[in-house]
């Protein structure tokens, strides 16, 4: 899916994020506001995992959208 399109409706999809990434928190995902970047910075942050990791699994989440 068009990362556009997921940052206009980002509070329809804070559900699905929720869904892959579970220890991302309510006030992580309003900060997020949609931002791709931010969105890794994040899962990076909570998760631990390397950059290449968190942008294959952002493309692999998204594409599945």
């Amino acid at each position: 899916m068009n990362w556009d399109r997921i940052e206009g409706n980002w509070k329809q999809f804070t559900g699905k994020v929720k869904e892959q990434w579970g220890k991302l928190t309510d006030d992580d995902l309003t900060a997020i506001k949609g931002k791709r970047d931010q969105l890794e910075g994040k899962i990076q942050e909570r998760y631990g995992y390397a950059k290449d990791r968190v942008k294959k699994e952002v493309d692999d989440w998204s594409a599945s959208l």
